[in-house]
């Protein structure tokens, strides 16, 4: 009984640490964003600027775009002010674009956002998925597409942080299956490139510390983080403040969960549970567990004239066979306390393995929010076919069809929010990614990258 009472208070003295580290971070980028755009509005009160008129546009028979798609919690250009999640990577390119597709939204719906954020229209989730996941099939209207000339003659690079690759290679397998009704011309050759930075491939076990069920994929533990999270979330949709949602939107609009919509019946319906994205299953935390992740994946191929690249990171290193934090300088506290449990994971005995030949050690590096093995490149519950890269002149000319990928020192959000954490590693890491992408402008059934082609 005491061994009992003492794993239950330590219990809860993790959950109210992480809560409030991931509260507090939380609120440090909310402030530092409301912070920026004050100082900018003065600035620009005291030293208006002057209007340079239209700035010319290339044109897009120039160079395909590339689209950043951020991960979990994270946010596009529009969001959070001037605060870029990207930390301004997307600067170092003319023809970049950064997408806001909500934080909590599910894979799927995500990637049908991304698809009319691109050709523009009315967001449509499919009247099949909409019915069975209990919100609207219609959402956003983008007026104007971003790219609205997108099709197999004028493709694009896209580089996905975190759950974000998984939201590209969902959307890839969409155009491959000619999923958008009015667009039956899509193809998998609408896409160039894949880069995964950090990129959850094969699904994480912080979901099940965080307070997923490693019973199923779409149960929370009544009381964890996840929980708290998720009654946080229905509150903050349901107050529908204007000026918040514009400036962080979970991505629930198509669920109208607003009090001018559902009252204080519908609060308590999606607060017990009864209804909404977190019963549903219908948002992104149950797509990241091992066994949601596995399911995607039956139906996710690897193209073989997309290329494909991948940058797997860790903070854990191996001492006597066991997998321990590789130190406390230089990752994010944020991470830490994760970093540290997700290395000394066990499955539960009493739980069936997520697949065949599943093994606990596989799953030990990890780098706060993923596993390494995830990252690296599809695996789970077929793999496909990869290439470890120890020096990039090992692999050229790089191969379609095939996951080349790197594993890097480094914690989840090292490359993501706030650039002077990184370095130089930072600039190396989006100047390789960049310069990959510029050297596969033209896809050709004779040429590879890095090759002349014959005068």
């Amino acid at each position: 009984m005491i061994v009992k009472w003492w794993v239950t208070a330590f219990q809860l003295t993790e959950l109210f640490v992480s809560s409030l580290v991931h509260l507090s971070y939380g609120f440090y980028l909310f402030s530092t964003a409301v912070a920026g755009d004050v100082s900018q509005s003065v600035n620009n009160w005291i030293f208006k600027p002057k209007f340079e008129g239209n700035k010319e546009i290339k044109s897009s028979n120039d160079l395909p775009p590339i689209v950043l798609v951020h991960g979990i919690f994270g946010f596009g250009k529009g969001r959070l002010g001037g605060l870029s999640y990207f930390a301004g990577a997307e600067k170092r390119d003319d023809k970049v674009l950064v997408p806001d597709l909500g934080s909590l939204t599910s894979i799927y719906d995500r990637a049908r956002g991304l698809f009319y954020y691109l050709k523009g229209g009315q967001v449509d989730y499919g009247e099949e998925h909409s019915k069975a996941c209990g919100h609207s099939q219609f959402g956003r209207v983008y007026e104007q597409g971003h790219y609205p000339e997108w099709d197999e003659d004028h493709p694009i690079h896209f580089v996905g942080h975190s759950a974000g690759a998984q939201v590209v290679r969902v959307l890839h397998q969409m155009l491959a299956d000619k999923a958008f009704k009015g667009y039956e011309n899509t193809s998998e050759n609408w896409i160039l490139s894949i880069t995964s930075l950090s990129g959850a491939l094969n699904g994480t076990t912080r979901t099940y510390f965080d307070g997923m069920q490693p019973e199923d994929e779409k149960s929370i533990m009544p009381v964890s983080l996840l929980q708290l999270c998720r009654i946080g979330v229905i509150v903050y949709e349901w107050l529908d403040i204007p000026w918040m949602k514009d400036y962080y939107n979970f991505g629930f609009d198509h669920f109208s969960m607003t009090w001018g919509k559902v009252g204080i019946r519908g609060l308590l319906d999606y607060l017990l549970g009864n209804a909404g994205p977190f019963a549903s299953g219908d948002w992104i935390l149950p797509d990241l567990t091992i066994q949601g992740s596995i399911k995607l994946n039956r139906h996710l191929r690897t193209f073989p004239q997309t290329y494909y690249f991948s940058y797997a990171t860790k903070h854990t290193t191996k001492v006597t066979g066991f997998a321990v934090p590789s130190g406390i300088r230089g990752i994010h506290p944020l991470l830490f306390i994760r970093v540290l449990q997700m290395s000394q994971w066990r499955h539960p005995q009493d739980v069936s393995p997520p697949y065949k030949g599943y093994r606990d050690e596989d799953w030990w590096d990890n780098d706060g929010a993923l596993n390494t093995i995830s990252m690296t490149h599809p695996r789970l519950p077929v793999e496909h076919p990869s290439c470890l890269v120890i020096k990039d002149s090992d692999c050229q000319p790089l191969q379609p069809g095939i996951w080349y990928y790197k594993i890097i020192e480094g914690d989840h959000i090292l490359f993501v929010v706030n650039r002077e954490r990184a370095g130089v590693q930072f600039d190396l890491i989006y100047d390789s990614i960049f310069e990959r992408c510029r050297k596969h402008v033209l896809r050709k059934t004779t040429t590879l990258p890095n090759q002349v082609p014959p005068e």
